[in-house]
């Protein structure tokens, strides 16, 4: 963030935790419950915010769905040479499970459809929803998520930032801009 400035604070602590408790809801709503299903957090971000849903949904159902962390750098296609260690962690078979795919931020669609990449890899689910905290537009790949926490338009000189307690010390979400004065 040293060559941006901060533009504004579109999400803080409670605005976030509100978006978090409504993406649970839909989830919720759209599959009938939490049979079968199973959430995968796109690395880095996307496990916290994987944990937080499922923490909902535990508060909620009494049940804790099983949740991934998903390491998609092996499988874009913007890399060159050998493939980086896998880093992902998901201890359950994908083979025949609803696939609840989180980010913190979608973007291009090219982290997602690494994601699916990488999820077909592994098994092969009943199907793969996506849910994100921010969609912040600018697509390149006809990719939509199916449960926004927020639809924000930026500018291509713009980045999303979310902020989370356990990366970050502090829960929000800002956008920066590129700093002209450097």
């Amino acid at each position: 963030m040293e060559n941006h400035r901060i533009k504004a604070e579109i999400m803080d602590a409670g605005a976030l935790s509100r978006a978090i408790t409504r993406i649970s809801f839909e989830i919720l709503e759209r599959n009938r419950g939490l049979e079968n299903l199973c959430l995968l957090g796109i690395l880095r971000r996307g496990p916290v915010v994987a944990q937080r849903i499922a923490d909902k949904l535990q508060s909620l159902e009494g049940i804790r769905p099983p949740v991934g962390l998903l390491d998609v750098t092996p499988s874009r296609d913007d890399l060159s040479g050998s493939p980086p260690p896998d880093r992902s962690e998901i201890p359950f078979s994908l083979d025949g499970v609803r696939v609840i795919l989180i980010d913190d931020v979608v973007f291009t669609g090219r982290t997602v459809r690494a994601a699916i990449d990488a999820i077909m890899n592994r098994g092969r689910p009943a199907c793969i929803q996506l849910a994100a905290l921010i969609d912040r537009g600018h697509r390149e790949l006809p990719i939509k998520a199916d449960y926004i926490g927020k639809n924000v338009p930026t500018s291509l000189n713009e980045r999303v930032w979310v902020r989370l307690t356990e990366l970050d010390g502090v829960d929000g979400v800002i956008i920066t801009e590129k700093r002209n004065d450097l």
